[in-house]
């Protein structure tokens, strides 16, 4: 593991050309585009593409891989998952696609704040051929977190039923809310979330997730209940938590499918966004005098 800007000198690039591609877009680890100069990684992650468009880091979306049916894409923070009619000024992920490539529909979402890889169908045919690979559990996903505590390196499920409403307007699980309000139509869902320790942090944890299922908000609700909330959290952790960090800290790591048309296996890694990997760096230990701020409320 070396720093990033280490390996771009290694080939061949000056101090300064190794800032100026770093800043303008030109540089990913696995599939994260990067400006951060001393994160680590190992040599065969980091790329660097002179001739990629330019792009700014963490707040531009990036086509990580594509052919003429698929794209994966990388979601910064802060950006839709697809329109919403109240913010039509706004971008979004399966709007800019459509832009770009002339057609495009989404197979599912991430949340506004939630960084990562995200699966965009940029044909009819392909969106009907993603659409029942998710529900019959052929696309894998992987998440990385910064949540409040530590957990166990062996994974553990996290199972419950969902409701749209446990009693104060947001998600939760029947198990933990009996007496959450249902419409009458309403078909409670089970919800499955595999989660595993990856690094101990000062008051939290950097942990692995795997969805089994797809609700809303599933991953949020789960920890959340399980006494892990994520940080940045403002909808399911307490207030001294959801405040300790800049956003919601919770990435989409992985992607592994079948190519639905060509059978070709497709997997993407992307490491933290650079704002979460700032913010691992800085809970690795205490500042002297410092108080663990997820410890109240």
């Amino acid at each position: 593991m070396l720093r990033v800007i280490d390996q771009l000198k290694a080939l061949g690039l000056s101090s300064g050309e190794a800032r100026a591609a770093l800043d303008n877009g030109k540089v990913r680890v696995g599939a994260t585009p990067t400006r951060d100069p001393v994160r680590l990684a190992a040599p065969e992650d980091v790329v660097l593409n002179l001739r990629g468009p330019r792009l700014r880091p963490n707040l531009d979306l990036a086509v990580v891989w594509r052919d003429p049916t698929i794209a994966v894409v990388y979601k910064p923070p802060g950006m839709l998952s697809v329109p919403a009619p109240e913010r039509r000024s706004e971008p979004d992920v399966v709007g800019i696609c459509a832009k770009h490539f002339g057609e495009a529909h989404p197979v599912h979402r991430l949340d506004e704040d939630t960084s990562g890889l995200m699966l965009v169908a940029l044909r009819a045919e392909s969106r009907a051929a993603l659409i029942p690979m998710f529900s019959e559990k052929q696309i894998e996903r992987e998440y990385l977190a910064i949540v409040k505590g530590q957990r166990n390196k062996t994974p553990q499920a996290l199972r419950s039923t969902f409701v749209r409403d446990r009693g104060d307007g947001l998600r939760g699980s029947l198990e933990r809310y009996p007496r959450a309000r249902r419409a009458p139509d309403e078909e409670p869902t089970p919800a499955v979330t595999w989660v595993w320790g990856l690094e101990v942090l000062w008051w939290a944890g950097l942990v692995g997730l795997r969805l089994e299922t797809g609700r809303t908000h599933q991953i949020r609700v789960h920890m959340s209940e399980d006494g892990s909330p994520v940080l940045g959290d403002m909808l399911y952790a307490p207030r001294t938590v959801g405040r300790a960090a800049p956003r919601l800290a919770l990435h989409s790591a992985s992607l592994r499918f079948t190519h639905p048309l060509t059978q070709e296996v497709i997997h993407l890694h992307s490491p933290l966004a650079d704002d979460l990997e700032l913010l691992r760096r800085r809970l690795l230990s205490p500042p002297p005098g410092a108080k663990a701020e997820g410890n109240e409320g």
